[in-house]
């Protein structure tokens, strides 16, 4: 199933959001910080934007964010503002990878995942195939 909601695309299922067992205190964290960074990608006008649910798929995050630049310097820019703004928040800083080249810049906040990417190297990865909503959803953590 797909939403849009003010212009950015969220690909979910039939699992229920929030991670089970999680206190309200972590679920408004998670909603904090992935309304942080979809609010940074907004004001940075990133393009394509678009969420996929995550819980109950993978213990890797609860919410993946891709979203494209327009070019290196713009990729750069919307990683730098989402890193500022989640420090002055409070939110600590996130594992990042890909800076240097900003071809595939990676944010990795633990519960929310940020592929910022340029439109070659996104339509090259096609992370939204791999991780969309019409997935198997095979759980691969019982076993």
């Amino acid at each position: 199933m797909t939403a849009v909601t003010s212009g950015i695309e969220t690909l979910t299922d039939s699992h229920p959001s929030g991670t089970t067992g999680s206190d309200h205190a972590t679920d408004q964290r998670i909603g904090d910080l992935k309304a942080l960074a979809l609010d940074c990608l907004e004001d940075m006008k990133a393009e394509e934007t678009i969420e996929i649910d995550l819980a109950g798929r993978t213990s890797l995050a609860d919410t993946m964010i891709i979203t494209s630049g327009r070019s290196q310097r713009h990729v750069s820019a919307i990683a730098d503002r989402i890193l500022q703004e989640m420090k002055s928040k409070g939110f600590g800083t996130a594992r990042v990878e890909g800076l240097p080249a900003c071809d595939w810049v990676l944010i990795d906040t633990g519960d929310i995942i940020v592929h910022i990417f340029r439109p070659e190297v996104r339509g090259f990865y096609n992370l939204e195939k791999m991780w969309g909503a019409d997935r198997p959803t095979t759980d691969l953590m019982a076993g």
